[in-house]
């Protein structure tokens, strides 16, 4: 959908505007395309926080936790040997390395 609009522009613009005016206009449309759809994604995905510039999202923090840049940390670590709850790296009731996801 979004490529066939941005061929569907590039082509009006073509049309309207003498040959160096359409070139550029076309490219700056394709990149505000591009920027927009990338702002969408972002807030779909729950990313959309701070600004979007080219290379990426630039936050106004110097650096974000993982927690707050992808939303609620929902996540729970139990350990396969024993069961127990847990976030650290061995389990503080059996000592552990092993731990499984859940929600």
């Amino acid at each position: 959908m979004w490529l066939g609009m941005s061929l569907g522009i590039s082509i009006a613009v073509s049309l309207l505007l003498p040959f160096p005016i359409s070139l550029v206009t076309t490219i700056g449309v394709f990149i505000l395309i591009n920027f927009y759809m990338r702002k969408r994604m972002m807030q779909r995905t729950g990313m959309g926080g701070g600004r979007v510039g080219m290379f990426g999202s630039m936050s106004s923090s110097s650096s974000p936790s993982p927690s707050s840049m992808y939303g609620d940390n929902s996540l729970k670590y139990y350990c396969m040997s024993c069961g127990t709850q847990h976030k650290q790296v061995e389990c503080p009731k059996c000592g552990s390395k092993m731990k499984k996801v859940g929600l």
